[in-house]
């Protein structure tokens, strides 16, 4: 069974000064993949990974990588088959980001550390890859964390590793640089030449570019499986304790609370046009109700995370005259209506919207909320 897999655990207990904080940490991992480990703050996220890269001893349990315990292994074989990323901030003296990725190359060198050309044309190709060229002579100490941050891939990349471990190695980049960050990781994943393990808090990103996810909670791997696997509706926020405030699985969607009361204003909308109104009146604390929205709809995961009420039809089915009268009563109940369609649009599935819009206008309800 083990055959299959190129890094795994045994019985791994984590902690600090003897006291456990997670235990019998078990993971498995086929080359050419990436592990991601998600998780309340706190939870061990980062002593796993310590504990891994032997920057920390495990309580008890083995490390395996490419069949070898990494207990057995020496400091140098290590560092050739395992490369590390950490929030930890790294402030080297009087080095420029060029001198900083070529550290990568110190397993390979002589007792001097001086690079040959293979080492050069490595560090060269690091910074082309992880695009920080224009940095190569930037004094290190004056760049921004989010430059900090890609040096640092480089430099791991450059090691050229086949692991590469990553604690919340998206942390300080913005969103350009997050994407364009995974990007690289999932091509030199994809071309066999590196395996993944790190840990991320966002979310989304963890379900799109993740082969196996470790889900951390209390003092125990809580699931392990792919994306599809853990992304189950109910199980994120039961994994995070969330108390307030929702997250749709489906789709990845965060809301905050919804406006406690009876509805105030009714929202016609649907294709996606409500959403940004309905976080507008969330924010100004006023309940609503919406519709006539299909079950399909882009509206649909804000709606029911933030609507006092939704009247909603079966997706691709006509709209039923019952779903009709009961839009039309509730918005009747409401002192006003914002409308996020263009009624001169709507075709035969809008015919009922556009019914419910000339409703509106004769009662004199129509309102803009901006």
């Amino acid at each position: 069974m083990k055959d299959e897999y190129y890094f795994w655990t045994e019985g791994l207990t984590v902690g600090y000064r003897g006291i456990p904080l997670v235990k019998n940490v078990e993971l498995q991992l086929k080359k050419g993949e990436i592990l991601t480990l998600i998780g309340p703050n706190g939870a061990g996220k980062t002593t796993i990974l310590k504990s891994i890269i032997r920057q920390l001893s495990p309580i008890a349990g083995t490390v395996y990588l490419d069949g070898r315990q990494t207990a057995q292994m020496t400091g140098k074989e290590l560092s050739r088959c395992l490369s590390v990323v950490l929030t930890e901030r790294v402030r080297p003296e009087l080095m420029t980001c060029r001198d900083v990725v070529a550290t990568g190359r110190y397993p390979y060198t002589g007792r001097f550390g001086v690079l040959g050309e293979q080492d050069h044309r490595a560090v060269e190709e690091a910074m082309e890859l992880v695009q920080i060229r224009e940095l190569s002579d930037r004094d290190f100490a004056k760049i921004s964390d989010g430059q900090r941050q890609r040096v640092m891939l480089a430099r791991a990349v450059c090691q050229e590793p086949d692991i590469l471990v990553l604690d919340e190695p998206t942390s300080f980049l913005d969103i350009k640089y997050k994407l364009e960050f995974l990007s690289v990781l999932q091509q030199l994943k994809r071309s066999g030449k590196l395996t993944v393990i790190m840990s991320l808090h966002e979310l989304d990103l963890a379900e799109r570019i993740s082969d196996r996810i470790a889900c951390i909670r209390k003092d125990r791997i809580d699931r392990f499986g792919t994306p599809e696997e853990i992304f189950v509706p109910g199980y994120i926020p039961q994994l995070y304790d969330m108390t307030s405030g929702s997250y749709d699985e489906r789709t990845g969607n965060i809301e905050l609370e919804p406006a406690k009361g009876r509805p105030q204003i009714f929202v016609l909308a649907g294709n996606g046009t409500g959403t940004c109104i309905y976080r507008r009146l969330q924010r100004e604390g006023i309940p609503f109700a919406t519709g006539i929205l299909w079950e399909n709809d882009l509206d649909i995961p804000a709606a029911r995370a933030l609507a006092a009420e939704v009247i909603t039809e079966k997706a691709f089915c006509s709209l039923k005259e019952e779903t009709l009268e009961r839009a039309g009563k509730r918005m009747d109940d409401c002192s006003r209506v914002i409308c996020t369609l263009d009624p001169e649009t709507l075709g035969d599935f809008g015919k009922g919207q556009k019914e419910l819009y000339l409703r509106a206008e004769a009662l004199g309800k129509l309102t803009s909320l901006f």
